[in-house]
């Protein structure tokens, strides 16, 4: 009989943590733990967020009578660290002083690995993340940007693409080794990956390629970028700000919010509708884009992630694209039971953890 392992996952964002108790790849209790903007924004530094989204966390463990002295593994999503294969990396020191220092780049999820981390010492149990958002796996061909001085860098939505691509090449009847498939995550960021035969090898950039999204602004024109860079409309700051946070839907039509654009279509709102299908449009291109880096050989086209719950926004993207392959579509980011599947794979043998560096 299967061991029934027992899991503690975790998965930190801008303004929540998911927390969750697993046992093998079934959650038995999880829970969302809300911040708001204003509240994050008394902490100066990422790391000074690190105490109270731990005593959050030990609060759901101690409020759900979860004994941490028997959890087999402690499992989070990754952060953006030093670019590498894909799969699963035991946490270690030099793997949280790069994330809480920034060093490949700031986002929240750079406190999980350091949470999970202390959970691991105090417990001795392990602790892994799966897949991170700075996954490497990129062609050498799609490193090169077309300005020396820049080359174009992995990071995308690596835990939920994974994951929709490989219940994918399940429904198709292969194996996500043997398997060619476009992927869009599709939420927040969008992002857009080429996977072929188990690896990325290429994908948009979730901050600042793509098509714009709820919040960003994807990929610009550069002359015109540097026209506003210059022209004193924004300091630093404010136009990061408008690229990756307030841009987009939100820069648009005031909100980043799909749903509340979709009932303004419905009341007959043409800026709106027009806006979001442009998203779809852009999402569309860009699919056809990473089917032309796998030479047209593409098994299905996969949409998942939030936005994905959008009936509108995938039929619009699919009349674009169906002609190059089925769609399949996975709504949501189950990224939480992604990380336990990943770490039952690590559990169980069939998958070897690879070591930060």
């Amino acid at each position: 009989m299967d061991k029934e392992y027992r899991l503690l996952v975790i998965n930190v964002g801008s303004t929540s943590t998911k927390v969750a108790y697993f046992e093998r790849t079934h959650q038995i209790i999880g829970e969302t733990i809300q911040y708001s903007r204003e509240e994050l924004s008394q902490y100066s530094d990422l790391r000074d967020q690190l105490p109270r989204r731990e005593k959050d966390l030990f609060d759901f463990t101690e409020k759900h009578t979860i004994n941490l002295t028997e959890i087999d593994m402690a499992v989070s999503r990754g952060g953006l660290g030093n670019p590498g294969p894909a799969g699963a990396y035991e946490v270690n020191e030099v793997m949280c002083n790069d994330l809480l220092a920034g060093k490949y780049g700031k986002h929240p999820s750079a406190l999980g690995p350091s949470i999970v981390m202390d959970i691991a010492h105090t417990y001795k149990t392990r602790a892994l993340v799966i897949d991170p958002p700075s996954t490497d796996e990129f062609h050498p061909l799609a490193r090169i940007s077309g300005t020396p001085e820049i080359a174009r860098k992995s990071a995308f939505h690596a835990l939920n693409q994974k994951a929709a691509a490989r219940r994918a090449a399940e429904e198709i009847g292969k194996k996500y080794e043997d398997a060619n498939l476009v992927v869009a995550h599709l939420g927040g960021g969008i992002t857009i990956g080429a996977h072929k035969e188990g690896r990325v090898i290429d994908c948009t950039h979730g901050l600042s390629e793509g098509p714009f999204t709820p919040e960003r602004s994807g990929s610009l024109p550069t002359m015109d970028l540097i026209d506003l860079t210059l022209s004193g409309t924004f300091d630093k700051k404010e136009l990061q700000s408008r690229l990756v946070g307030n841009g987009g839907l939100s820069a648009y039509l005031g909100t980043n919010d799909a749903q509340k654009v979709e009932e303004m279509i419905k009341a007959g709102d043409e800026k709106a509708e027009l806006v979001y299908k442009a998203m779809a449009y852009q999402t569309a291109k860009d699919i056809g884009a990473m089917a032309a880096v796998l030479q047209g050989n593409v098994d299905g086209i996969v949409l998942t992630g939030g936005l994905a719950h959008s009936k509108l926004l995938t039929g619009w993207i699919s009349k674009w694209i169906r002609f190059i392959g089925p769609v399949l579509i996975y709504a949501g980011e189950d990224e939480m039971t992604a990380l336990a599947e990943g770490a039952v794979r690590v559990l169980q043998g069939n998958e070897a953890v690879k070591k930060y560096e």
